[in-house]
């Protein structure tokens, strides 16, 4: 075989590889148009919400939420990480109180400060999040009486940036966060319910 006929039969080898891989290049670039396309018109708002009819008092309940020392001991998603470093930081409890944390895989690192607090009604705090992705949210307690219960609704909400839009197509906030505020919420209902007795009895 002469040099004259090897070379065209590479050339067309070249030709057809060069087509090949301008093809593949050109879907990849249509698939991450569509993908970046399919993000952007994400809804931006986002909101996980559960409530639960407990026993106990709404001032009972409002002092477990409004306190961050007592709100860890209860808070579902600390339990995720038993060596959890936590931080406190300003008033006790109330308006300008924080806790910060630090911990694994499963809950990452943030703070939360409480930034608007109506005894017996309302705890809202102001969620900042640090890993695995940063963002801030609002998170709202209400305490509503409920004849000699209350009802107590846990709720989180705020604006997904484009990271978090892009989570959202494989994660399902409320699917992830909602089992855990029903945990969180019955377990708020023991530690007040307990407390209410503890504080009975004392007297």
């Amino acid at each position: 075989m002469t040099e004259d006929s090897i070379f065209p039969k590479l050339n067309r080898t070249n030709q057809k590889l060069n087509t090949m891989i301008t093809k593949i290049l050109l879907g990849l670039g249509a698939i991450v148009v569509i993908f970046l396309i399919v993000v952007a018109t994400r809804p931006a708002d986002f909101r996980v919400e559960r409530s639960a009819t407990l026993a106990a008092s709404p001032a009972a309940l409002f002092e477990q939420v409004n306190d961050h020392h007592k709100f860890v001991t209860w808070n579902p998603f600390m339990k995720l990480d038993p060596n959890v470093k936590n931080t406190f930081s300003g008033p006790p409890a109330g308006v300008g109180s924080v806790c910060s944390w630090d911990g694994n895989k499963d809950i990452g690192a943030g703070s939360c400060t409480i930034i608007e607090s109506k005894p017996g009604e309302l705890v809202r705090c102001r969620m900042d999040w640090k890993r695995p992705m940063t963002g801030t949210s609002t998170v709202d307690f209400t305490f509503k009486p409920d004849g000699d219960k209350t009802m107590v609704t846990w709720a989180m909400y705020g604006k997904n940036n484009f990271m978090g839009k892009a989570v959202s197509l494989f994660m399902n906030c409320d699917k992830m966060c909602g089992p855990q505020f029903e945990k969180g919420l019955a377990d708020l209902g023991a530690v007040a319910a307990l407390a209410t007795t503890t504080s009975t009895v004392a007297k």
